[in-house]
């Protein structure tokens, strides 16, 4: 397959969906099935992608690994298959997509979670990581003392108070009169298609991100701050996880 094809990112608009019905729409050298829809979120930003399978309708099922975005405007999303098939898929054949979803939804609350670390510590973000159990952002901060419990009880309080997740859209060229509105010095903003997604969550943080989120925060559940580690002159990690 040599001409960028688009698939649908469904969970863009709606993290809670489970499944759904697409037609396969090309094969990669690879082997990664591409669909016209997924609900697979691709890996980026941290956020690893969902696993699940995909059920032909003959009944056959392909356990997916993973999914991963086939070009730079991530627009594109192929479904790589945990082991080879022997299934030979035909361009417009319809297939059935499941996520994992007890994955997808923990990921949901870790990620959400790091966005209030982010509004907890307001200083530039220059890298993080989305687990299932844990997650971690590393802070561009000239001074140390930072104190755990302290982080922690601004955590608790922000997911306490059940505030709202919101999803906007901006066009790129209104996000590059925001600048301030970029937190991540490590990874760019998923721009390239016009508009631009931003997250929400209402009265702690506004970002652009493509990932996956929760719709308020009392859906995060208990966290805390595990480990705060010197990477740097000016470079704190901070890792949270599930208390």
């Amino acid at each position: 397959m040599t001409t960028s094809l688009t698939t649908d990112c469904l969970f863009r608009e709606d993290s809670y969906l489970r499944d759904c019905s697409a037609s396969v729409v090309g094969i990669t050298e690879a082997g990664g099935i591409v669909l016209d829809r997924t609900v697979f979120y691709a890996a980026s930003g941290g956020q690893p992608a969902d696993r699940g399978v995909l059920t032909t309708a003959t009944g056959d099922a392909i356990q997916i690994a993973g999914a991963g975005f086939t070009n730079p405007e991530k627009t594109e999303i192929a479904h790589l298959p945990a082991a080879a098939t022997g299934l030979s898929l035909k361009i417009g054949e319809p297939v059935h997509a499941v996520i994992d979803w007890d994955l997808r939804y923990a990921r949901m609350r870790m990620h959400t979670a790091l966005h209030l670390l982010s509004a907890a510590l307001p200083y530039p973000v220059t890298g993080g990581a989305v687990g299932d159990t844990d997650g971690r952002l590393d802070f561009d901060i000239p001074e140390a003392g930072l104190d755990k419990d302290e982080i922690t009880g601004k955590l608790a309080k922000m997911i306490a108070a059940d505030a709202q997740v919101r999803t906007s859209w901006i066009t790129d060229a209104e996000l590059e009169a925001k600048p301030g509105l970029i937190k991540t010095m490590s990874v760019k903003p998923p721009m390239g298609t016009g508009r631009v997604r931003l997250i929400e969550i209402v009265g702690y943080d506004l970002q652009p991100c493509g990932g996956t989120h929760v719709g308020t925060t009392r859906e995060i559940g208990d966290v805390r701050v595990t480990q705060i580690e010197k990477k740097g002159k000016q470079n704190r990690r901070v890792r949270i996880a599930f208390a």
